[in-house]
């Protein structure tokens, strides 16, 4: 019974010096997004969801039917892949959500108002961050 005993505890001893917590690999949405600016800050455009869309992991955005987005990047479609925008949801509503900013598919969404052409091409991979 006692060596039953210390067996479980080194058991649990070796389980919990295994890292807690471990990393997730995420599919690139594209490698190319187009922008207004070359920190891609401002808006190119209001968008009206046209369906519900739930977020599947935390670099997107819930969006519900009739919500207005805003837009700040378009992800360049790739191959097979959907086209994804980023942008945030708008709304008295939402002024705690204000600035959170995540994709969701260019396909559940009309554009509204465009405030300015997204000319700039820039890749994924460079955080594009303002300048202090």
């Amino acid at each position: 019974m006692t060596q039953r005993v210390c067996l479980v505890v080194l058991l649990l001893c070796l389980g919990l010096m295994r890292p807690l917590v471990t990393g997730i690999f995420m599919d690139k949405l594209a490698s190319k997004k187009l922008c207004a600016d070359d920190n891609c800050v401002y808006t190119i455009s209001l968008a009206r969801a046209e369906e519900d869309y739930n977020a599947p992991d935390c670099r997107f955005i819930n969006i519900k039917k009739g919500e207005l987005i805003y837009v700040y990047t378009k992800l360049v479609k790739e191959n097979d892949s959907g086209e994804f925008w980023a942008g945030s949801v708008y709304g008295e509503q939402y002024e705690d959500h204000m600035g959170t900013v995540g994709y969701f598919p260019s396909s559940l969404v009309s554009e509204q108002h465009v405030y300015q052409e997204a000319n700039k091409t820039l890749p994924t991979t460079v955080r594009n961050l303002r300048k202090p």
